[in-house]
């Protein structure tokens, strides 16, 4: 007990602040070849990447968001950060992120943090894996010191060309064995037994890449570093007029929904890495807002929440924000005082770095997990994943969501129509929910019967749950029409409590009318379907001989009755 009471107390207390200061020391040691990587990848200087990281520790750590969450620099918006900056250029990159960073913080104080959880997870993999794909070819270049051609079906198709000119260049062929070398040790170094494991394994190649590259003979480039305060680029009246062009404002909604729904895709899969507080979306998306904005003020790179930082987190035990905050110290501190060593990092190493960042994000084991489980799903995945691949991330995934929604719909869209011919009658019974979506299939179900040569066609749609306009006008349309041919149509529409079609109100009908009598059946084939004739009141207690307004039983003919039974209303 008092062991209990003393884990809970000061030395409980002071043991967190021991493991929160490790943790932030990994954290520290994962993101920085990752905030430079991303940098060099998205075509900023390295330095913009630093700074990033710093703000994701200083400013976005201290929020009361997420416990365990690190923001920073994210790979997944690395070919986006690209393509913008080569169309509007590093200038503009500040105005889009200040004003991305806002409109977060807008959609944080009016509560639509939750809203971004409602996006279909096949959706979400599918931009993952649209992210990854491209990441990874572009980064093949960087691995060879090579130059990428530029849009990702344009990578693709320059690799061959690539591996050419790294087979006649030996020290391009060095920089490709660094990179290689460098994937090949982020997928095997956590098996390595004992402590060494442990060390992040981003960091150990960069370690022998710079060991590597002072050899006599190498030749291999290598990150240019700047100071880190002149790279801080704020935003001038000329930027703040570019807002007045539609390319930008493109951009911004493009970067607040990509970096908002990663973020918060994020906290769910960090939330469930530990068992600690519970990440308050709303909160955290207000916090990411606040990067955003600090961000595009320094004219740095977008921020968001990301996986590989935050895992490290919480592998290394971290148990409060302090650890998040803190490896942003150690990035700003490193920039500062030790910004020559930066400038000795291969930059293939980073390449391969951000390779194995893109095969992760691919996550090819998720399609076929995702076969198995739903192939509808799997579908908009893969839709979602080649649209991205093909035009841009925006195009991507609006295409996904869309796609999303019409499987969705045609899912809620069940219509069960079955149709046969019993003697004189062809019948068509529904159920279900009726809608556009089906309705070609109500259509063919409707000219069947038709076609069928029959004098009487009855349709049944008391089991259609939803019916929607334009179902209701085809199944109304098609009555009219074999009616007018002479046809005798019975239509029992849902929820309707007198015969469809009928234009007499109650108010207007005769006050000597007598009586409704229960319909006798007139035919062998009505006789062998009692189930037509059922009211509610005859599961009672005490079944009443008459029908009620609520009765399940109802169809209108257009023609004369016989004499005999003129006096009912209904037809027998």
């Amino acid at each position: 007990m008092s062991g209990a009471k003393g884990g809970g107390g000061k030395g409980g207390a002071r043991g967190d602040l021991v493991t929160d200061i490790t943790a932030s020391l990994v954290v520290f040691l994962v993101a920085l070849p990752l905030c430079i990587g991303v940098a060099v990848a998205s075509g900023v200087p390295a330095e913009l990447g630093i700074i990033s990281g710093v703000i994701g520790g200083l400013v976005v750590g201290a929020v009361k968001g997420s416990t365990l969450q690190v923001s920073g620099p994210a790979a997944g918006l690395a070919a986006l950060v690209a393509e913008t900056v080569a169309e509007v250029g590093v200038a503009m990159l500040g105005v889009i992120v200040l004003f991305a960073g806002i409109l977060q913080i807008v959609l944080g104080l009016v509560r639509l943090g939750r809203m971004f959880q409602a996006i279909s997870v096949a959706v979400v993999q599918g931009m993952l894996a649209g992210i990854g794909v491209p990441l990874m070819f572009s980064q093949a270049y960087p691995m060879a010191d090579a130059k990428a051609p530029g849009t990702p079906i344009e990578n693709m198709a320059g690799i061959p060309g690539l591996l050419a000119g790294v087979l006649t260049d030996p020290q391009a062929m060095i920089a490709t064995l660094l990179g290689v070398a460098t994937v090949v040790l982020s997928f095997v170094w956590k098996k390595v037994p004992g402590p060494a494991g442990k060390i992040p394994a981003a960091l150990v190649a960069v370690g022998i890449g710079m060991v590597v590259a002072a050899l006599p003979g190498v030749d291999v480039k290598t990150l240019q570093v700047g100071n880190l305060l002149d790279s801080v680029r704020v935003p001038g009246a000329g930027q703040f007029a570019g807002l007045a062009d539609g390319t930008i404002i493109t951009a911004i909604l493009t970067f607040t929904v990509i970096a908002s729904a990663e973020s918060l895709f994020t906290a769910a899969a960090v939330d469930r890495m530990h068992s600690g507080p519970r990440t308050r979306y709303n909160t955290e998306l207000i916090a990411q807002g606040a990067g955003n904005t600090v961000a595009g003020l320094l004219g740095a790179l977008p921020i968001t929440a990301v996986v590989a930082r935050s895992s490290a987190n919480v592998q290394a035990g971290a148990k409060t924000r302090l650890s998040r905050t803190l490896h942003g110290l150690w990035l700003l501190a490193f920039a500062l005082l030790l910004p020559q060593v930066l400038a000795l990092i291969p930059i293939s190493v980073l390449a391969g770095v951000l390779v194995h960042s893109g095969w992760k994000l691919f996550g090819p084991a998720e399609f076929p997990k995702m076969w198995r489980q739903d192939r509808g799903e799997f579908a908009v995945m893969t839709l979602t994943m080649l649209v991205i691949v093909a035009t841009a991330l925006l195009e991507g995934v609006l295409f996904g969501l869309a796609a999303g929604i019409v499987l969705a719909a045609l899912r809620m869209s069940q219509t069960v129509v079955r149709q046969h011919v019993e003697q004189d009658t062809a019948k068509v019974v529904m159920a279900g929910n009726a809608t556009f979506l089906r309705l070609p299939k109500v259509i063919d179900a409707l000219e069947a019967a038709a076609a069928s040569g029959k004098p009487r066609i009855r349709l049944d749609l008391t089991g259609v749950t939803h019916l929607d306009h334009a179902c209701r006008n085809q199944v109304e349309e098609f009555t009219a029409q074999q009616r007018g041919l002479g046809l005798r149509v019975e239509l029992l529409m849902p929820g309707e409590a007198k015969p469809a079609g009928s234009t007499t109100p109650a108010s207007e009908a005769p006050a000597t009318a007598p009586l409704p009598r229960r319909p006798v059946p007139t035919t062998q084939e009505e006789t062998a379907e009692p189930s037509l004739w059922p009211t509610r009141q005859e599961e009672t207690a005490e079944p009443s001989p008459w029908p009620t307004a609520d009765a399940e039983w109802f169809y209108l003919d257009t023609r004369p009755l016989p004499e005999e039974q003129s006096r009912s209303p209904l037809v027998g």
